[in-house]
Protein backbone atom coordinates (compact mmCIF):
# COMPACT_ATOMS: atom_id res chain seq x y z
CA UNK A 1 0.00 0.00 0.00
CA UNK A 2 1.23 3.48 -0.93
CA UNK A 3 0.20 7.00 0.08
CA UNK A 4 0.64 10.21 -1.92
CA UNK A 5 1.27 13.09 0.48
CA UNK A 6 4.06 14.80 -1.49
CA UNK A 7 5.84 14.14 -4.77
CA UNK A 8 8.65 12.58 -2.75
CA UNK A 9 6.35 9.62 -2.02
CA UNK A 10 7.05 8.57 -5.62
CA UNK A 11 10.37 7.76 -7.23
CA UNK A 12 11.49 9.91 -10.17
CA UNK A 13 10.76 6.91 -12.43
CA UNK A 14 7.24 6.64 -11.01
CA UNK A 15 6.70 10.37 -11.60
CA UNK A 16 7.58 9.85 -15.25
CA UNK A 17 5.42 6.72 -15.42
CA UNK A 18 2.37 8.58 -14.05
CA UNK A 19 2.91 11.44 -16.48
CA UNK A 20 2.96 9.08 -19.45
CA UNK A 21 -0.02 7.13 -18.14
CA UNK A 22 -2.02 10.33 -17.64
CA UNK A 23 -1.66 11.18 -21.32
CA UNK A 24 -2.66 7.61 -22.26
CA UNK A 25 -5.77 7.81 -20.07
CA UNK A 26 -6.59 11.18 -21.62
CA UNK A 27 -6.47 9.60 -25.09
CA UNK A 28 -8.62 6.67 -23.93
CA UNK A 29 -11.25 9.04 -22.53
CA UNK A 30 -11.24 11.27 -25.63
CA UNK A 31 -11.73 8.21 -27.86
CA UNK A 32 -14.90 7.27 -26.02
CA UNK A 33 -13.52 3.92 -24.83
CA UNK A 34 -14.91 2.65 -21.52
CA UNK A 35 -12.05 1.81 -19.15
CA UNK A 36 -13.05 0.88 -15.58
CA UNK A 37 -10.16 -0.54 -13.53
CA UNK A 38 -11.74 0.83 -10.31
CA UNK A 39 -15.19 -0.66 -10.84
CA UNK A 40 -17.12 -0.89 -7.54
CA UNK A 41 -14.34 0.91 -5.63
CA UNK A 42 -15.01 4.00 -3.52
CA UNK A 43 -12.89 7.08 -2.85
CA UNK A 44 -13.80 9.01 0.31
CA UNK A 45 -13.17 12.71 -0.36
CA UNK A 46 -12.69 14.83 2.77
CA UNK A 47 -12.88 18.58 2.16
CA UNK A 48 -11.99 20.96 4.98
CA UNK A 49 -11.08 23.59 2.35
CA UNK A 50 -13.41 24.65 -0.43
CA UNK A 51 -12.64 23.54 -3.96
CA UNK A 52 -13.73 23.67 -7.58
CA UNK A 53 -11.12 21.82 -9.67
CA UNK A 54 -10.18 19.29 -6.99
CA UNK A 55 -13.70 18.07 -6.34
CA UNK A 56 -14.77 18.08 -9.98
CA UNK A 57 -11.63 16.27 -11.19
CA UNK A 58 -11.56 13.57 -8.50
CA UNK A 59 -15.30 12.93 -8.62
CA UNK A 60 -15.46 12.72 -12.41
CA UNK A 61 -12.21 10.76 -12.46
CA UNK A 62 -13.59 8.06 -10.17
CA UNK A 63 -16.76 7.86 -12.26
CA UNK A 64 -14.80 7.46 -15.49
CA UNK A 65 -12.68 4.72 -13.88
CA UNK A 66 -15.84 2.87 -12.89
CA UNK A 67 -15.78 3.75 -9.19
CA UNK A 68 -17.63 6.08 -6.87
CA UNK A 69 -16.52 9.24 -5.04
CA UNK A 70 -18.08 10.13 -1.69
CA UNK A 71 -17.97 13.83 -0.74
CA UNK A 72 -17.47 14.56 2.97
CA UNK A 73 -17.33 18.07 4.43
CA UNK A 74 -16.67 18.92 8.11
CA UNK A 75 -20.37 19.60 8.66
CA UNK A 76 -21.18 16.13 7.32
CA UNK A 77 -18.78 14.18 9.55
CA UNK A 78 -17.65 13.80 13.13
CA UNK A 79 -14.30 15.35 12.10
CA UNK A 80 -16.04 18.70 12.26
CA UNK A 81 -17.18 17.92 15.80
CA UNK A 82 -13.80 17.02 17.20
CA UNK A 83 -13.45 13.27 16.57
CA UNK A 84 -9.73 12.39 16.68
CA UNK A 85 -8.16 12.13 13.23
CA UNK A 86 -6.81 8.72 14.15
CA UNK A 87 -10.31 7.39 14.86
CA UNK A 88 -11.79 8.83 11.67
CA UNK A 89 -8.95 7.35 9.63
CA UNK A 90 -9.46 3.88 11.06
CA UNK A 91 -13.22 3.93 10.48
CA UNK A 92 -13.28 5.50 7.00
CA UNK A 93 -10.43 3.33 5.71
CA UNK A 94 -12.21 0.20 6.92
CA UNK A 95 -14.98 0.94 4.40
CA UNK A 96 -13.49 3.01 1.55
CA UNK A 97 -10.83 1.84 -0.92
CA UNK A 98 -9.01 5.16 -0.89
CA UNK A 99 -9.12 8.52 0.90
CA UNK A 100 -8.49 11.97 -0.53
CA UNK A 101 -8.05 14.93 1.84
CA UNK A 102 -8.01 18.69 1.16
CA UNK A 103 -7.23 20.42 4.44
CA UNK A 104 -5.08 22.92 6.31
CA UNK A 105 -2.18 21.49 8.34
CA UNK A 106 0.02 18.94 6.58
CA UNK A 107 0.19 17.03 9.87
CA UNK A 108 -3.49 16.14 9.36
CA UNK A 109 -2.84 14.13 6.19
CA UNK A 110 0.26 12.56 7.75
CA UNK A 111 -1.74 11.44 10.79
CA UNK A 112 -4.55 10.20 8.55
CA UNK A 113 -2.11 8.15 6.47
CA UNK A 114 -0.42 6.71 9.55
CA UNK A 115 -3.77 5.34 10.74
CA UNK A 116 -5.33 4.38 7.41
CA UNK A 117 -5.49 0.87 5.97
CA UNK A 118 -6.00 2.25 2.42
CA UNK A 119 -4.08 4.79 0.27
CA UNK A 120 -4.36 8.45 1.32
CA UNK A 121 -3.99 11.26 -1.23
CA UNK A 122 -3.07 14.82 -0.31
CA UNK A 123 -5.35 17.00 -2.43
CA UNK A 124 -3.88 20.16 -0.84
CA UNK A 125 -2.52 21.26 2.51
CA UNK A 126 -1.00 24.54 3.65
CA UNK A 127 2.43 23.05 2.86
CA UNK A 128 2.02 21.07 -0.38
CA UNK A 129 -0.19 20.67 -3.45
CA UNK A 130 1.33 17.64 -5.24
CA UNK A 131 -1.70 16.75 -7.40
CA UNK A 132 -1.40 20.10 -9.17
CA UNK A 133 2.22 19.33 -10.01
CA UNK A 134 1.27 16.03 -11.63
CA UNK A 135 -1.01 18.00 -13.95
CA UNK A 136 1.52 20.79 -14.54
CA UNK A 137 4.28 18.37 -15.48
CA UNK A 138 1.97 16.46 -17.82
CA UNK A 139 0.86 19.71 -19.44
CA UNK A 140 4.40 20.93 -20.05
CA UNK A 141 5.47 17.60 -21.54
CA UNK A 142 2.46 17.43 -23.86
CA UNK A 143 3.20 20.91 -25.23
CA UNK A 144 6.96 21.42 -24.95
CA UNK A 145 8.51 17.98 -24.47
CA UNK A 146 10.61 16.85 -21.53
CA UNK A 147 11.08 19.34 -18.71
CA UNK A 148 14.34 17.70 -17.65
CA UNK A 149 17.18 20.21 -17.72
CA UNK A 150 14.83 23.14 -18.32
CA UNK A 151 14.59 26.34 -16.23
CA UNK A 152 11.36 26.99 -14.34
CA UNK A 153 10.60 30.25 -12.54
CA UNK A 154 8.22 30.50 -9.60
CA UNK A 155 7.01 34.09 -9.14
CA UNK A 156 5.32 35.14 -5.90
CA UNK A 157 4.65 33.66 -2.49
CA UNK A 158 6.76 30.78 -1.18
CA UNK A 159 3.57 28.83 -0.50
CA UNK A 160 2.38 25.23 -0.87
CA UNK A 161 2.63 25.41 -4.65
CA UNK A 162 6.17 26.74 -4.41
CA UNK A 163 7.07 23.89 -2.03
CA UNK A 164 5.68 21.35 -4.48
CA UNK A 165 7.66 22.96 -7.30
CA UNK A 166 10.82 22.54 -5.21
CA UNK A 167 10.03 18.83 -4.86
CA UNK A 168 9.21 18.64 -8.57
CA UNK A 169 12.59 20.14 -9.51
CA UNK A 170 14.27 17.24 -7.73
CA UNK A 171 11.91 14.57 -9.07
CA UNK A 172 11.68 15.72 -12.70
CA UNK A 173 15.20 17.10 -13.07
CA UNK A 174 14.69 20.79 -13.82
CA UNK A 175 16.21 23.94 -12.35
CA UNK A 176 13.92 26.12 -10.26
CA UNK A 177 14.36 29.85 -9.66
CA UNK A 178 12.14 31.31 -6.95
CA UNK A 179 11.35 35.02 -7.26
CA UNK A 180 9.74 35.92 -3.95
CA UNK A 181 9.81 39.19 -2.01
CA UNK A 182 11.64 39.24 1.31
CA UNK A 183 9.52 37.83 4.10
CA UNK A 184 7.65 35.46 1.78
CA UNK A 185 10.29 32.80 1.19
CA UNK A 186 9.48 29.10 1.06
CA UNK A 187 10.40 26.75 3.90
CA UNK A 188 14.17 27.11 4.12
CA UNK A 189 14.77 23.56 5.33
CA UNK A 190 13.06 22.26 2.21
CA UNK A 191 14.93 24.71 0.00
CA UNK A 192 18.31 23.87 1.54
CA UNK A 193 17.64 20.15 1.11
CA UNK A 194 17.13 20.80 -2.61
CA UNK A 195 19.68 23.56 -3.22
CA UNK A 196 21.20 21.50 -6.04
CA UNK A 197 18.11 22.30 -8.14
CA UNK A 198 16.37 25.29 -6.51
CA UNK A 199 17.47 28.82 -5.61
CA UNK A 200 16.02 32.21 -4.68
CA UNK A 201 16.50 35.11 -7.11
CA UNK A 202 14.73 38.17 -5.70
CA UNK A 203 14.37 40.13 -8.93
CA UNK A 204 11.60 38.48 -10.99
CA UNK A 205 12.89 40.01 -14.23
CA UNK A 206 16.36 38.59 -13.60
CA UNK A 207 14.90 35.23 -12.58
CA UNK A 208 12.81 35.05 -15.78
CA UNK A 209 15.74 35.58 -18.13
CA UNK A 210 16.07 32.51 -20.34
CA UNK A 211 13.26 30.64 -18.56
CA UNK A 212 11.30 27.81 -20.19
CA UNK A 213 8.29 27.96 -17.88
CA UNK A 214 6.95 30.72 -15.63
CA UNK A 215 4.46 29.86 -12.89
CA UNK A 216 2.60 31.91 -10.30
CA UNK A 217 -0.29 31.76 -7.84
CA UNK A 218 -2.57 34.22 -6.04
CA UNK A 219 -0.89 36.61 -3.66
CA UNK A 220 -3.21 35.75 -0.76
CA UNK A 221 -4.07 32.05 -0.53
CA UNK A 222 -7.14 30.60 1.14
CA UNK A 223 -7.12 31.63 4.80
CA UNK A 224 -4.91 34.69 4.15
CA UNK A 225 -7.63 37.04 2.95
CA UNK A 226 -7.04 39.41 5.88
CA UNK A 227 -3.48 39.95 4.55
CA UNK A 228 -4.66 40.99 1.07
CA UNK A 229 -3.82 44.70 1.30
CA UNK A 230 -0.45 44.06 2.92
CA UNK A 231 0.41 41.49 0.27
CA UNK A 232 -0.64 43.78 -2.58
CA UNK A 233 2.10 46.16 -1.43
CA UNK A 234 4.74 43.44 -0.94
CA UNK A 235 4.04 41.77 -4.31
CA UNK A 236 3.45 44.86 -6.48
CA UNK A 237 6.60 44.15 -8.53
CA UNK A 238 5.84 40.44 -8.84
CA UNK A 239 3.02 40.45 -11.37
CA UNK A 240 3.70 38.20 -14.36
CA UNK A 241 3.46 40.52 -17.37
CA UNK A 242 4.21 40.32 -21.08
CA UNK A 243 7.43 42.20 -20.33
CA UNK A 244 8.44 39.44 -17.93
CA UNK A 245 7.49 36.72 -20.43
CA UNK A 246 9.63 38.51 -23.03
CA UNK A 247 12.64 37.93 -20.77
CA UNK A 248 12.06 34.20 -21.04
CA UNK A 249 12.86 31.89 -23.94
CA UNK A 250 10.84 32.31 -27.13
CA UNK A 251 8.87 29.10 -26.49
CA UNK A 252 8.36 29.75 -22.77
CA UNK A 253 5.02 28.69 -21.33
CA UNK A 254 2.92 30.08 -18.49
CA UNK A 255 1.04 28.08 -15.85
CA UNK A 256 -1.23 29.00 -12.94
CA UNK A 257 -3.04 26.57 -10.62
CA UNK A 258 -6.19 28.76 -10.53
CA UNK A 259 -8.28 30.55 -9.44
CA UNK A 260 -6.49 33.57 -10.92
CA UNK A 261 -6.86 37.25 -10.14
CA UNK A 262 -6.21 39.07 -13.40
CA UNK A 263 -4.47 42.36 -12.76
CA UNK A 264 -2.85 41.11 -9.55
CA UNK A 265 -0.44 38.17 -9.79
CA UNK A 266 -0.85 37.90 -13.57
CA UNK A 267 -1.81 40.31 -16.33
CA UNK A 268 -4.89 39.36 -18.36
CA UNK A 269 -2.92 39.38 -21.62
CA UNK A 270 -0.56 36.75 -20.19
CA UNK A 271 -3.06 34.24 -18.82
CA UNK A 272 -5.19 34.52 -21.98
CA UNK A 273 -2.24 34.44 -24.42
CA UNK A 274 -1.39 31.53 -26.73
CA UNK A 275 1.65 30.66 -24.60
CA UNK A 276 -0.61 30.15 -21.60
CA UNK A 277 -1.15 26.46 -20.84
CA UNK A 278 -3.42 27.24 -17.90
CA UNK A 279 -6.63 25.80 -19.29
CA UNK A 280 -5.08 22.58 -20.52
CA UNK A 281 -3.35 22.32 -17.15
CA UNK A 282 -6.70 22.62 -15.38
CA UNK A 283 -8.20 19.85 -17.52
CA UNK A 284 -5.15 17.67 -16.92
CA UNK A 285 -5.97 17.58 -13.21
CA UNK A 286 -8.59 15.02 -14.26
CA UNK A 287 -6.22 12.85 -16.28
CA UNK A 288 -3.22 13.10 -13.96
CA UNK A 289 -5.32 12.17 -10.93
CA UNK A 290 -6.90 9.27 -12.80
CA UNK A 291 -3.39 7.94 -13.37
CA UNK A 292 -2.67 8.42 -9.68
CA UNK A 293 -5.90 6.70 -8.61
CA UNK A 294 -5.18 3.77 -10.91
CA UNK A 295 -1.61 3.54 -9.57
CA UNK A 296 -2.69 3.55 -5.92
CA UNK A 297 -6.04 1.71 -6.01
CA UNK A 298 -6.25 -0.61 -9.03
Amino acid sequence: MRHFLTLKDLTPAECQQLMTRATELKEIQKSGEIFEPLKNKTLAMIFEKASTRTRVSFEIGMTQLGGHALFLSPRDTQLGRGEPIEDSARVISSMADGIMIRTFGHDIVKTFAANSSVPVINALTDDFHPCQLLADMQTYQENRGSIQGKTVVWVGDGNNMCHSYINAAAQYGFNLRIAAPEGYDPNMDLLNANKHCAEIIRDPMEASTGADLIVTDVWASMGQEDEQKKREVAFKDYQVTQKMMAQANKEAAFLHCLPAHRGEEVAADVIDAKDSLVWQGAENRLHAQKALLEFLMA
